[in-house]
């Protein structure tokens, strides 16, 4: 008996090898990487009552966002290529713990180019990730970044510009919210994407790009955050 057992935890321990990655994931996108905000905070503990930035790779890749707003406290909690639900789903682990002064949103951009992805669910996923952070966080101010216009992604704008619409005119009936209009900033004459601002891929900015964010998101952060 003894024997059967170990032959067939030998089979199973044999298949389990040869099986893709993809079958032996069991974790969802980018758990490895909210792992690693997690170990980062065990070995140093982020400021209390700070500004969290949360969203998808225009925030990852915004690696010295602290010295765009240097009297104030940030964390920044961008990951991967986000999109809202997975945003929602993390919240517990990059946006409750750190009882943050204020939360600022970029999420959206990674949605619009989804298949079947419409402006209205899009709004529907930006409402539910809000209705959870007000369920838990009553009183904290959010602030919700435009998705931006890209030249890479130039098909998708009149989904991202009627996203922004909609989260817009519904942020404009909530207390303590404000939304960043960095749309409009980032287009040229023609109404088109300025690719001066972007990097060879033309989806993720160069500094001058993060100097209009600067500039379009320093008037709503909360002073109390302040250092």
């Amino acid at each position: 008996m003894k024997k059967s057992l170990l032959c067939l935890s030998g089979m199973l321990l044999t298949i389990l090898t040869y099986l893709p990655a993809s079958a032996q994931q069991t974790h969802p996108r980018f758990w490895n990487e909210i792992q690693q905000f997690k170990h980062q905070d065990s070995i140093q503990p982020p400021p209390s009552h700070a500004i969290v930035f949360v969203g998808s790779s225009s925030f990852k890749k915004w690696t010295d966002v602290q010295s765009y707003f240097p009297d104030f406290k940030i964390i920044n909690r961008g990951f991967g290529g986000s999109t809202l639900p997975e945003a929602t789903r993390y919240a517990d682990d990059i946006i409750f713990p750190y009882h943050p002064a204020q939360i600022v949103i970029y999420e959206g951009d990674n949605d619009a180019v989804g298949k079947g992805v419409t402006a209205d669910s899009i709004f529907d996923r930006f409402h539910r990730l809000f209705t959870l952070i007000r369920s838990r966080l009553p009183k904290t101010p959010v602030a919700y970044v435009s998705i931006k216009p890209s030249p890479s992604r130039e098909r998708f704008m009149p989904v991202m510009d009627y996203a922004n619409w909609k989260i817009w005119t519904f942020l404009a009936t909530q207390p303590r919210t404000h939304f960043v209009d960095v749309y409009h900033l980032m287009l040229n004459d023609k109404g088109l994407p300025r690719p001066e601002l972007f990097q060879g891929d033309m989806l993720h900015m160069k500094p001058d790009g993060y100097k209009i964010w600067q500039k379009a998101i320093l008037p709503v952060l909360v002073k109390k955050a302040k250092k």
